[in-house]
């Protein structure tokens, strides 16, 4: 296995280790804001951190799609 398959390869599994553990990947929503909202602002880490962890203990849930 080369080098950029195995960086590949360890990106993908920390992204899945996070996903399990409920740890929201702040570059991923980024690029979904830029894809399907590039109306809205973009957060900081620290407030998209805490509006996923608001979301995830408010009822109803916090998805926006």
């Amino acid at each position: 296995m080369n080098r950029k398959t195995l960086a590949a390869t360890w990106k993908r599994c920390v992204t899945i280790a996070r996903r399990v553990a409920g740890i929201p990947d702040y570059d991923a929503w980024i690029a979904h804001l830029r894809r399907h909202h590039p109306e809205r602002p973009l957060p900081s880490r620290e407030a998209f951190f805490l509006e996923r962890l608001g979301a995830r203990y408010r009822a109803g849930g916090g998805r926006c799609c």
